[in-house]
């Protein structure tokens, strides 16, 4: 009998092999919404006015020196001069300005509007195919 020559059988192998990884998956959404809401607010404040009145009161006095400026009982006095040619030179209070001030306050009110805004956020599902 002849000789059966020998075969070389070949077993496949298999193996398995892990590949880790990541992808983005959609898992809902958000829908955010502002709205501005205007409300009336009352601002008030007093307005400070002050007001001034000049009184002029004759005097018409001859003096030998300029009396300055002064305040008498709350009343601001300004002394007005006047030189005029005589034989010799003499100084003549000529009037003063009494200056009285009143001080009037008045309050201001105005409605003016502010606003505010406030955020509205919704959640919504993801996008799946098949879904309008």
């Amino acid at each position: 009998m002849g000789e059966i020559p020998k075969q070389d059988k070949t077993i496949p192998l298999t193996e398995e092999r892990l590949e880790v990884g990541k992808r983005e998956v959609e898992r809902g959404r958000l829908v955010v919404r502002t709205h501005v809401d205007v409300r009336e607010e009352l601002a008030a404040i007093d307005l400070r006015q002050d007001e001034v009145e000049i009184e002029r009161v004759p005097v018409d006095r001859v003096i030998e020196a300029s009396p300055g400026v002064r305040e008498k009982d709350g009343v601001l006095i300004v002394p007005v001069l006047e030189e005029r040619l005589v034989l010799t030179k003499q100084l003549v209070l000529k009037e003063e300005l009494h200056i009285r001030t009143r001080t009037r306050i008045e309050e201001f009110r105005q409605t003016v509007p502010l606003r505010s805004e406030r955020a509205e956020v919704s959640r919504t599902p993801p996008d799946v195919p098949g879904n309008p």
